[in-house]
């Protein structure tokens, strides 16, 4: 665990680093005089968009690459390995049709959005740009993450494409980008930039190596790859469809969509923070995963999803707690506009819903590497059944707190629903004795820091509160030995401070 551990607290780190980036844009974005409420809203309906002509357009190629890696590195030689290539080809094919489609039902488009979201219609062509530059990445982010270059990619995709985000916004404010068209048709590149930077790394690193002659582990495995890919692709691509499905009734459905947009990212954003260490935990373990699969070591997986389950849990409910507590205080004292208050319980829904999922252990990629893989696709028709009628009917009755609610209903049966599955395949279960004690634990905590003051407010109650919590959380959860990865950090400080050994 010691190496999943370090590559986690890195990327960890990274990862938040690269959400206090965000933050800064999402304040830029959100503050008065420089952005329209619908302007931050068409950038974030660009994003969602590019995200789900990426599912669409790499035909399962990132879970062929955590499948099979394996198998070609310990059979082939690096410059005779050809699944980079073929994934490469493959999401181009994917990508080439996504294109073709989106030309041929572009009326279609401009008809759904022309009213609440016009934004979206004017700039339609340059979602491919964006779409393709993602697409590229993440074929990539998956081969890197099989060489253990997970710190690399995850400081590419959370730190340096959002200070792309930073210096266009900085030139957006001093005039040098002169109007909204041109930022957003610039912007269009942030994920082709850095797809170029991770294919340039890894060619001058000497990991990057395209054959055009199959090998013998392909042919091999073609039908399994096939079988792979078309049922993890189905699975998947219905994934995405649920995460991205909320922004895209909200443009569609809500008067002034894009607007109510922006009001509801500000949310996703802020949710979205509790989930970096899953991020980090999620690309330390993929190919750990792999090779324990490969060589039957049951116990391993099991310690991997357990401790999964329970590190991130530690630090969902913190982040969670840490965000109720200073919600109102921290967009009066940043001079946000006043209509992103109306974000408030929409956090609270969303933050419920990624504790739930960071809660839940690394279930996804144990699934994704076994040779149950076919039930990814099961349990994400299951998701789609719910999500999608929930989102429709919730958010046109109840606005975006509607949208949010069902997100967490959705992912809850999600999750129930591959616990379940785990264990009666394999008797593996992500919880332990110390699952309830975090939660109990985290509750305690929020609540004698939210009474205790809840009379302050502005800069001060927003240090005190957070202040407090942070203390009295973190020497609740070493003290009661919640995590043997925290008790084993706390003593590799020990040790580097010159306390103990480590």
């Amino acid at each position: 665990m010691s190496n999943i551990r370090r590559q986690s607290i890195i990327s960890s780190l990274i990862i938040y680093f690269g959400f206090a980036v965000g933050l800064l844009n999402t304040y830029f974005f959100t503050k008065q005089g420089i952005f329209e409420n619908s302007e931050f809203g068409l950038y974030n309906a660009f994003i969602a968009i590019a995200t789900l002509m990426m599912a669409v357009s790499n035909m399962a190629m990132p879970s062929y690459i955590y499948k099979f890696f394996p198998y070609y590195k310990d059979h082939l030689e690096p410059k005779k390995n050809d699944q980079l290539s073929i994934a490469m080809v493959v999401a181009l094919i994917g990508f080439l049709l996504v294109l073709v489609a989106g030309l041929i039902f572009k009326g279609i488009v401009v008809k759904k959005y022309v009213t609440n979201a016009p934004g979206i219609v004017a700039h339609y062509h340059w979602i491919f740009v964006l779409g393709f530059g993602l697409l590229v990445y993440t074929i990539l982010e998956a081969y890197a993450w099989q060489l253990h270059k997970s710190v690399f990619t995850n400081f590419l995709r959370e730190v340096m494409w959002r200070l792309f985000t930073t210096a266009l916004i900085t030139m957006f404010s001093f005039g040098i980008i002169r109007n909204f068209d041109d930022f957003i048709r610039v912007f269009s590149f942030s994920y082709p930039f850095i797809a170029l930077i991770l294919l340039l790394y890894l060619f001058f690193s000497g990991k990057l190596h395209f054959t055009g002659i199959i090998s013998k582990v392909t042919r091999r495995f073609s039908g399994s790859i096939f079988k792979l890919c078309l049922f993890v692709y189905s699975g998947s691509l219905i994934f995405t469809v649920s995460l991205v499905f909320d922004s895209l009734v909200i443009t569609s459905k809500l008067k002034d969509g894009l607007a109510w947009l922006a009001v509801y990212s500000v949310a996703q954003n802020l949710a979205a923070m509790i989930q970096v260490p899953q991020r980090g935990i999620v690309a330390a373990s993929i190919a750990h995963l792999s090779r324990a699969w490969k060589e039957k070591q049951m116990d391993r997986i099991q310690q991997i999803y357990q401790r999964s389950s329970i590190n991130q849990l530690i630090f969902a409910c913190c982040i969670l707690a840490l965000m109720v507590l200073s919600f109102y205080d921290v967009v009066n004292s940043f001079g946000l506009k006043a209509e992103y208050q109306q974000a408030f319980y929409v956090v609270i829904l969303l933050g419920a819903a990624k504790v739930v999922d960071m809660g839940t252990g690394v279930n996804s990629q144990i699934i994704a590497t076994s040779t149950y893989w076919r039930f990814e696709m099961i349990s994400g028709v299951v998701l789609l059944l719910v999500m999608l009628p929930l989102s429709y009917w919730f958010t046109i009755e109840m606005g975006i707190r509607g949208t949010a609610l069902a997100q967490l209903i959705s992912i809850s049966i999600y999750n129930l629903i591959r616990i379940l599955f785990l264990w009666k395949k394999f008797r593996l279960f992500p919880f332990n004795r110390h699952t309830l004690s975090v939660l109990g634990l985290a509750g305690g905590c929020f609540a004698i820091c939210f009474f205790s003051f809840q009379p302050l407010h502005g800069w001060t109650g927003i240090i005190v509160r957070s202040t407090a919590f942070m203390a009295i959380y973190a020497t609740a959860v070493i003290l009661f030995r919640i995590s043997p990865d925290v008790d084993a950090v706390i003593k590799a400080i020990k040790g580097r401070l010159g306390f103990g050994k480590s």
